[in-house]
């Protein structure tokens, strides 16, 4: 699964990656007409607004999410599978649901980015409409810009690029959630008020939709980070024998601990969209408990499974662990704020403690790599 690129092979990755640019300008070229032409049919007998149903952004949303899957679907296929080829390791299922998440995300986030886009500027230009050509521009626009990028995100994901697109799907899913909540007091009891079919069709759509598909791309980010600590773990071992010592048996990156961790973790956020609170509530709970125990393996039991790490970065799990801690007794006993609060702060410290570890991982396999390479030069 670790398949380290040759020269010859870093060569043919960069005239793919190289061509990757032309066919992402050729497909959002034809993406372009394409939505130029579906305003002019679309758009043939009124004048539409730019928000509201139908409008621009409503045609954009939709054309955006079919064009960007398909530009996603061209990246993975075309170039990420040939940069990547550890990705093919995996087992068929595997593979579908990397490709699916990849898929879906882009799509999603297109079709986010489009209603939000067009909701913003219907607001700043109260009462616009459009003819049918400028109408038809802006939808072709919007969609050649969805296939041109969703193409060369997919091609050139990286565990960093996917983490950022996870957080900026999450954050504008439950955003819409919230604007769409028809009890606009729901933050008085908690976040999972938004899931339950009392916020209303969209908000309970929107919030479980969201919480799905992050999961499932958390299972795909989790293939990427694991990858790197199996790397981690092999360096390890070799730096032990060319030192000359036994390979460490208890503190060494152990690759099926953070597989466990955070597999187990998107399956838990799958199962919170999936069984809202008002469905059942202690199936809801059960499950919240559940990944709340998979955090606390990851961020106290950090400096056995990751040895390399910086001690700093030890210290920041444990701060994490504590804040967790923090911000449950400022919600009980201490009653400082509600559940909604306390939820915010889970997810933020997590999402903040992933982001770190990414970036530290990626950071202390550079250095073992150098590490290694000068013993070995040194060993002849």
């Amino acid at each position: 699964m670790d398949n380290e690129l040759e020269p010859g092979r870093r060569r043919e990755s960069a005239e793919i990656q190289f061509r990757s640019e032309s066919w992402a300008l050729w497909l959002g070229f034809g993406c372009t007409v394409l939505g130029v032409v579906v305003g002019l049919i679309g758009f043939a007998n009124h004048r539409p607004d730019l928000a509201g149903f139908p409008s621009v952004g409503v045609y954009s949303a939709i054309l955006a999410a079919l064009t960007a899957s398909g530009g996603s679907v061209l990246g993975y296929l075309r170039v990420l599978t040939k940069t990547q080829t550890w990705l093919l390791d995996f087992p068929l299922y595997r593979q579908i649901i990397n490709a699916g998440a990849l898929v879906i995300i882009h799509a999603a986030i297109s079709a986010m980015a489009a209603l939000v886009t067009f909701r913003i500027f219907q607001d700043a230009f109260l009462g616009l409409t459009v003819d049918r050509y400028a109408g038809s521009l802006m939808l072709g626009i919007t969609a050649g810009i969805a296939g041109y990028v969703a193409l060369l995100s997919s091609a050139r994901v990286t565990a960093q690029s996917l983490s950022t697109l996870l957080a900026a799907f999450m954050t504008t899913g439950v955003f819409i959630s919230m604007l769409a909540a028809e009890n606009p007091f729901w933050w008085r009891s908690m976040f999972s008020a938004l899931g339950t079919r009392s916020s209303g069709l969209m908000s309970f759509w929107t919030f479980n939709v969201t919480l799905v598909v992050s999961g499932l791309v958390l299972s795909t980010l989790t293939a990427f980070i694991v990858r790197d600590v199996i790397r981690m773990a092999r360096i390890h071992d070799r730096l032990a024998t060319a030192h000359g010592r036994p390979l460490p048996r208890f503190i060494r990156p152990r690759p099926a601990v953070v597989r466990t961790c955070l597999l187990g973790l998107g399956a838990c956020v799958i199962g919170i969209g999936l069984i809202p609170f008002n469905v059942s509530a202690p199936v809801h709970s059960a499950i919240v408990r559940i990944a709340a125990g998979f955090i606390v393996v990851l961020l106290l039991g950090a400096a056995l499974w990751l040895p390399g790490f910086p001690w700093v970065f030890h210290l920041l799990s444990f701060a994490c662990f504590l804040g967790l801690v923090g911000a449950a007794l400022l919600w009980q006993p201490l009653a400082y704020y509600n559940l909604t609060a306390f939820e915010l702060a889970v997810v933020g410290i997590v999402f903040g403690w992933l982001s770190v570890f990414i970036r530290t991982t990626d950071a202390a396999l550079a250095v073992k790599r150098k590490e290694l390479a000068d013993v070995l030069a040194v060993n002849g």
